[in-house]
């Protein structure tokens, strides 16, 4: 053991000492008095005193002394004499001078040890050995080592240590990775961490920040938006006036109206510039966002296009008509046609690979959209099938039994029958195993698909008072809208209501939301009433920070 050894040796024994004390009958507490001479490593080279390493350290051979009173004539003997022991009995007889000691003086041995021990290791390592240790930091933790020194500022301004940082949290690439801006000369500004204390302040503007005034976006007169698209900053809304609005997020103008359909629209899907819609009029069409150009319109279903789902270039129909229809979106040719359902089709999910479909047959099935093959026929349900989720793995639909099955798409077995809601589960989110469902009997349950347990429920004195019509979660939160008029935001991880952010005055007496598409930054609802109390428009708020 070497003198660094010993020195924390004794200052961990004067802390027990000054913490603890000795027990009421001044014995010393139970167990082994002191370390036998055996269990102690045998001092073989100089040892380096006190007095050298306040000098490694930068301090000086002196400390300040007690001048109170003189030295007693025979302590410079019995320094001497203490000199002469070998380590073990020094340490013997450290021992025993501290449990000599009243505590004002072992707090004085400790002031005068305990600063020995507060080295800049960070300082002394190499930087990559640094920036390692670094690494294990919490980004709080790494913000706050940051103000220690310049040094220690350096290296927490590490682009690689806060890239693995946002990471970590699922914070996407910033936009601008240009050359870092320079603070002054030898030390650039990390773009990572200035992203990653962007995404923590819109954290905190969506859980607490003042609610700005929404913009305000009004169109398509007193009529019920069926379906809203939300990506970049285009806004599709569809509706049952036959048309669909296309807005920015920015300004909140419309920019254009798509005018074609001849029934309502009652489905929709966007990706880039190119939305899909699907109306009554038992078409779909694709247009171009930014000419407003109907692009293809797509004929061969027999009755209302009720859902769909775009993936790649392929899009897949579900129709009153009880059949499934594969798209190409660049040709606008048919290329499959599923059949197997005898009722309406009410929602479709599409990987790429596979096709999963619910019917009001009260079925879910599996496809081979290659070769037009149902695949597996799910058979559970006891009512209508409303709505699917699909990771490429496991199948969730909900129905108006008031149940939610998993199912395995490869065996096309029950994983699971998830029990609790009391009425028809309209919408679903599933991410990473994590399930969200809401429902119209005004809750929202949160479960973990792989084992069928339901983690939360979100209710209590602030839940919504009416059906749920829509929801979405990320990581953080799950924000959900009623037919009472609100939207809501909840916390993923232990279920507690967080604010309302959007109360209609008219809500509970006609005032519903609609629908809902959140971004990171933005959340869209779309809003009215079917009894005249609140006018169809759509509200942005924005949670966005200027970093300026």
């Amino acid at each position: 053991m070497g003198f660094n050894g010993t020195l924390k040796m004794i200052f961990h024994k004067m802390k027990r000492k000054l913490v603890h004390g000795e027990d009421r009958a001044g014995k010393k507490p139970k167990g082994p008095a002191y370390p036998s001479p055996a269990s102690l490593v045998p001092y073989s080279a100089t040892p380096t005193t006190f007095g050298d390493l306040r000098v490694a350290n930068g301090q000086g051979s002196q400390r300040r002394r007690i001048n109170s009173v003189p030295p007693p004539s025979d302590m410079q003997e019995w320094l001497r004499t203490f000199q002469t022991w070998s380590h073990p009995e020094r340490l013997l007889a450290l021992d025993e001078l501290i449990d000599s000691c009243e505590q004002s003086e072992v707090k004085h041995m400790m002031q005068v040890i305990e600063p020995q021990f507060q080295r800049d290791f960070i300082s002394l390592l190499p930087k990559e050995l640094a920036l390692y240790v670094l690494s294990f930091l919490e980004p709080r933790s790494l913000l706050q080592a940051a103000q220690t020194c310049s040094y220690w500022r350096i290296l927490a301004e590490d682009n690689l240590l806060w890239r693995e940082k946002c990471r970590e949290e699922g914070i996407e690439e910033p936009l601008h990775m240009k050359r870092r801006r320079m603070l002054r000369p030898g030390f650039s500004h990390s773009p990572w961490k200035s992203a990653y204390i962007r995404q923590h302040r819109i954290h905190t503007n969506w859980r607490k920040g003042d609610l700005r005034s929404p913009k305000v976006l009004k169109g398509h007169d007193d009529h019920v938006i069926t379906c809203l698209q939300f990506c970049g900053n285009r806004i599709v809304s569809g509706s049952d006036d036959n048309t669909l609005k296309v807005w920015s997020a920015v300004t909140g103008k419309c920019l254009r109206t798509l005018v074609g359909h001849t029934g309502g629209v009652w489905s929709s899907q966007m990706k880039d510039n190119i939305i899909i819609s699907g109306s009554t009029d038992r078409t779909l069409k694709v247009w171009n966002t930014e000419t407003g150009e109907c692009v293809h319109t797509l004929y061969g279903h027999t009755s209302t296009v009720r859902c769909m789902h775009l993936h790649g270039k392929r899009v897949v129909s579900g129709s009153r008509d009880a059949t499934l229809r594969v798209w190409d979106v660049e040709t606008g040719q048919c290329e499959r046609v599923l059949m197997g359902h005898v009722a309406a089709v009410r929602c479709v999910q599409y990987d790429g690979r596979r096709v999963v479909s619910g019917a009001y047959d009260f079925m879910v099935k599996v496809w081979d959209p290659e070769t037009e093959t149902c695949l597996h026929t799910l058979q559970g349900h006891t009512n209508r099938v409303y709505s699917l989720q699909f990771d490429g793995i496991h199948v969730v639909s909900g129905s108006l039994d008031t149940s939610i099955r998993v199912w395995d798409v490869e065996t096309g077995n029950c994983v699971h029958t998830l029990t609790g809601h009391q009425s028809l589960t309209s919408g679903m989110e599933l991410k990473d195993n994590t399930l969200v469902s809401g429902n119209a009997d005004s809750t929202v349950k949160i479960w973990d698909i792989r084992t069928g347990q339901c983690l939360q429920t979100l209710q209590g004195p602030h839940k919504h008072q009416s059906a749920v019509t829509c929801l979405q979660f990320n990581k953080s939160f799950v924000v959900t809208s009623s037919d009472d008029g609100t939207v809501k935001l909840w916390d993923l991880r232990t279920g507690e209501f967080v604010r309302d952010l959007v109360t209609l005055e008219s809500g509970g007496s006609g005032g519903v939301v609609w629908r809902i598409r959140a971004s990171n930054t933005k959340l869209v609802c779309a809003v009215g009433s079917r009894n005249g109390t609140e006018e169809t428009k759509l509200l942005v708020l924005d949670f966005d920070v200027d970093m300026k």
